[in-house]
């Protein structure tokens, strides 16, 4: 696996599938990035005056991010997005 240094933080990208209100699944095309994915490692955060501030979210949130402001990543046959915590725009929660 890997580990994050600072405040970078590993995503894994969720499928993003459209559909119309009749429930037809719409092809995305191929070029269009995910904005959801969900948190698989979180560095240990980063140094602000001396002192470390850590990250703020956790391993298993899901969450909303920049779309161009990643790295993808292969790693045994996965794909990952590497990305700072500043990149990060919110926290899916209730789903």
């Amino acid at each position: 696996m890997l580990k994050p240094l600072y405040d970078h933080v590993v995503l894994e990208a969720e499928p993003q599938e459209k559909k119309t209100q009749s429930g037809i699944i719409l092809s995305s095309g191929g070029d269009e990035r995910p904005s959801i994915a969900k948190v698989v490692a979180v560095g240990e955060g980063r140094y602000e005056d001396g002192l470390q501030r850590p990250v703020a979210v956790k391993v298993g949130d899901r969450v909303v991010f920049k779309r161009y402001a990643t790295t993808e990543f292969k790693h045994e046959e996965k794909e990952y997005l590497i990305l700072k915590e500043s990149d990060i725009l919110a926290i899916v929660e209730g789903e």
